[in-house]
């Protein structure tokens, strides 16, 4: 069992979790994740571990309730317990000294970026990183990447905080500056924005980097069920990923992938909503 030390809402459907998780807290590295399930009867999903504290033995997870599973995970409170919290999985990001390096955050994918901005500080870079969402609420980590970042831009759909625009509004001002050298972007968010980040990048065949966010039942390779086309051959994102070069994915084929599930997804949403109407009025 692996306890929740600590719960925080940090935006509308947003909740953050400090998870004792010994061994995952001090073998974790960038760009790797963990498989959870809250309870013994539900299913795994992947999640991104933003922050650990080996020390503490504590790993941080950001979760957006969207679906049954993580529906299920904002229902549970301090001092309760997942089922099983599986990893770290997948490989560790690609660190090195390249110079001046843009890390873009779309929603959730900040979460991603984090520990990389961290990584990457310490290897030398420069780090200017830019993260975006809807809107103002739905911005995360801005102060814990600030501190990481030599210059930080936010953006917003709706202009109701930063910049109004896209991430890719901002990354190629950038990129198109004068005064700047990009030498390297890492990239993570839904899959149409790290699709357009890597068209802002190629033209100029700037390193792109993305961590991808396929289907996954186990984690493990052995199901299948993360596969994706990768320069016209066929990876697991679970164990050859999560991290790829931006401009070899098959985009269009993951995003039709995603929505393999989504109806019966939908279905398992609505009849769990249904049965626990009163819990969740709480």
């Amino acid at each position: 069992m692996f306890k929740i030390v600590d719960k925080q809402t940090v935006g509308p459907n947003l909740t953050q979790y400090e998870i004792q998780a010994t061994r995952i807290a001090q073998a974790r590295k960038p760009g790797q994740f963990v498989m959870v399930r809250p309870n013994e009867k539900s299913e795994r999903i992947p999640l991104t571990v933003a922050r650990t504290d080996p020390q503490a033995g504590t790993i941080t997870l950001i979760v957006q309730a969207v679906g049954k599973t993580t529906l299920q995970m904002s229902q549970m409170n301090q001092g309760d317990s997942f089922a099983d919290v599986a990893g770290p999985m997948g490989q560790p990001s690609h660190i090195e000294k390249f110079g001046t390096v843009v890390v873009v955050g779309g929603g959730l994918g900040t979460a991603v970026v984090l520990p990389q901005a961290i990584a990457l500080k310490e290897a030398g870079n420069k780090i200017i990183s830019i993260i975006g969402a809807r809107n103002k609420e739905l911005v995360i980590l801005e102060k814990q990447l600030g501190q990481v970042s030599d210059e930080l831009i936010v953006t917003t759909d709706d202009g109701s905080y930063g910049n109004k625009g896209f991430v890719t509004d901002a990354l190629g001002e950038l990129i198109n500056a004068s005064d700047k050298n990009v030498d390297a972007v890492y990239c993570a968010g839904p899959v149409i924005m790290m699709k357009a980040v890597s068209e802002v990048t190629r033209p100029k065949e700037i390193f792109t980097v993305v961590s991808l966010n396929p289907i996954m039942v186990d984690g493990t390779g052995m199901c299948g069920g993360c596969r994706v086309t990768i320069g016209g051959e066929t990876k697991f994102a679970c164990v050859d990923g999560p991290e790829f070069d931006g401009h070899q994915v098959d985009y269009d084929e993951l995003m039709d992938r995603l929505t393999t599930y989504k109806n019966f997804e939908q279905r398992m949403l609505d009849a769990y909503q249904k049965t626990h109407k009163c819990k969740l009025q709480r």
